[in-house]
């Protein structure tokens, strides 16, 4: 008798759509592929020593595919691979061709500090991947060594031409910092405008990891407008219906760049993405005090419809609106202090793939 061949994930018109009590769908995950990192940005990873998650810990290929498989029966379309440093993790292209070859997934990215990525951008295309977004907060060396404790703007460099030459097209992630890289803004539009890349401004935020953080060090989104017209000439908002991060924006020369204004105007009411970090917690919110531990049920066995049931009725269950609240504190502090950080490294930005 011929075997029957258990059965695949579900296809796209069988997935169930999950809400939550906001009416938010599950359609993002963003996905740690590891927690360390080859810098030491001063907004995600200013202190000298951390605990990194135990290498035993951290999920196999085998066990991510499996997951997606899950995320995606309750409506997941859309995964990026975060860090840490991503390509940090060795064979990264074996698990973006897995991640490549569901049909579920209509959009699968990855976010990357630049560093390695010209060894591997033509690696990453040719197993898959469909995007690439480079880390890139100034143009200048001396400035670059001071905001990352590493000498190697020259590589991400190189790593953005890389990825320019495989993908075509690419977006740039700048946080801006007064007094850091605030003076910035409009040559990294140029730059960005000369790479064939989209810039996102994101304003300086104060999640796990951010422990140098305070508000008068936050760029808003009306003052990066403002620098950018004044400099540029007239900005126009994208009308679009999206409910990524970003608001874009348009010059008269055709130039688009994004915002993400999670500080000073959260997104909170229209946040789809959830992220899984890399020994499998899931956190509903980047200001998430606590998880869910996938990685147990995982490697218990357990079916993938159970894994499924479990993530739908949890993301049911979700009101987080973890940057809005934020907002509405007198008196605002960094949101995890070190000592916290170092008992639970669950609560680093590195750790949960920002």
């Amino acid at each position: 008798m011929r075997a029957v061949p258990p059965p695949g994930p579900p296809r796209l018109d069988e997935r169930r759509r999950v809400a939550d009590r906001l009416g938010r769908p599950l359609r993002n995950l963003r996905l740690s592929v590891t927690d360390r990192c080859n810098l030491r940005c001063q907004y995600c990873m200013p202190e000298e020593e951390y605990v990194w998650l135990p290498r035993e810990d951290l999920l196999h290929f085998e066990e991510m595919s499996r997951l997606v498989d899950a995320f995606t029966g309750c409506g997941v379309d859309k995964v990026r691979l975060t860090g840490g440093e991503p390509l940090l993790r060795r064979d990264l292209p074996t698990l973006v061709s897995l991640l490549a070859a569901k049909p579920a997934l209509r959009d699968l990215a990855m976010t990357t500090n630049g560093i390695l990525l010209s060894d591997h951008a033509k690696a990453l295309k040719q197993a898959g991947l469909h995007r690439v977004t480079v880390s890139l907060d100034t143009l200048q060396p001396d400035r670059f060594k001071a905001l990352t404790r590493q000498n190697a703007l020259d590589a991400v460099l190189s790593g953005i031409r890389a990825a320019r030459d495989a993908f075509g097209r690419l977006k740039l992630d700048a946080v801006v910092i007064r007094g850091v890289n605030d003076d910035e803004i409009v040559s990294l539009l140029d730059f960005a405008r000369s790479a064939n890349a989209e810039l996102r401004y994101i304003e300086y935020m104060d999640v796990g990891g951010a422990t140098h953080w305070s508000m008068d060090k936050v760029v808003s989104r009306t003052e990066i407008l403002d620098q950018i017209a004044r400099a540029c000439g007239p900005v126009e908002p994208v009308v679009e219906e999206s409910s990524a991060p970003a608001d874009r924006f348009r010059l008269r020369d055709g130039t688009a760049f994004g915002i993400i204004s999670s500080t000073t105007d959260p997104f909170c009411r229209s946040c789809d993405r959830s992220r899984v970090t890399a020994d499998g917690m899931w956190y509903l919110c980047l200001y998430a005090s606590a998880g869910i531990d996938l990685r147990r049920p995982l490697r218990d066995g357990r079916a993938l419809a159970e894994i499924g049931a479990l993530i739908e009725s949890v993301w049911q269950a979700r009101t987080d609106r973890g940057a809005e609240t934020r907002l509405t504190l007198r008196d605002r502090r960094p949101f995890v202090p070190v000592s916290a950080l170092r008992a639970n490294p669950h609560l680093e930005m590195h750790t949960r793939g920002g």
